[in-house]
């Protein structure tokens, strides 16, 4: 009987480019060099896996924690959290009517706090993209007045909507944080705080629209 086709007389297949079957020692080497280059090509990959793994771990935490805080809130309607609020004082709460481009991210009637007074607090968001916290103390003492002032000292006074302001002008201070300029007014039991970062012109809207509120007595 003849051999088959590619194979020497023990049986082994001959390598076509040797033209005889592989010597032992030539078959561990050729299995050697073949794992190195398995090794070789798998160093780059797993790379390439760490690198996608690492990518999938930033897009989950974008998608939990930056996306929601992306997300604007709705604006607080504070004309009708005044509404709500008004039974439990009596002096009528002010709601200044202010012009488009004006919204409220907080409105709330604080009673009794650590300085045992009243007040009516709404925080504004400027069409310019600032903020004027407004605060109306009910029967407050100096004590709180120059605590709402950061104890500064008048630089100024205006009339504006038919009050008399009194202006306290920190811009120059370090580090003012969100009471860069202040105005202060009072009527009849109530003192009214505009403090904030806003531009004159900003607080001068807003101070406007105080007097008129002032000047209608107030919301029931």
């Amino acid at each position: 009987m003849s051999r088959p086709p590619h194979v020497d007389d023990a049986g082994r297949p001959i390598v076509a480019e040797l033209g005889r079957a592989e010597t032992p020692d030539e078959i561990a080497d050729r299995k050697a060099a073949a794992s190195a280059r398995r090794r070789s090509n798998q160093t780059p990959l797993n790379l390439v896996f760490a690198l996608l793994a690492s990518l999938g771990v930033v897009a989950l935490v974008v998608l939990v924690v930056v996306r929601p805080s992306s997300i604007p809130r709705d604006p607080i309607d504070y004309a009708a959290v005044a509404a709500d609020a008004q039974d439990a004082v009596d002096v009528p709460l002010v709601v200044p009517e202010l012009p488009d481009g004006w919204t409220a991210n907080r409105a709330e009637l604080v009673t009794g706090g650590a300085d045992g007074i009243d007040s009516w607090q709404i925080g504004l968001l400027t069409p310019g993209e600032q903020y004027i916290g407004f605060v109306q103390g009910i029967r407050v003492d100096p004590r709180w007045v120059s605590e709402q002032t950061a104890n500064a000292e008048p630089t100024d006074r205006l009339t504006i909507g038919g009050q008399v302001w009194q202006v306290y002008d920190r811009r120059e201070v370090q580090d003012p944080g969100n009471l860069a300029y202040i105005m202060t007014t009072v009527s009849g039991d109530s003192t009214i705080v505009l403090g904030g970062t806003a531009a004159d012109a900003e607080f001068e809207v807003l101070a406007e629209a105080v007097g008129a509120e002032l000047r209608a007595g107030g919301t029931s």
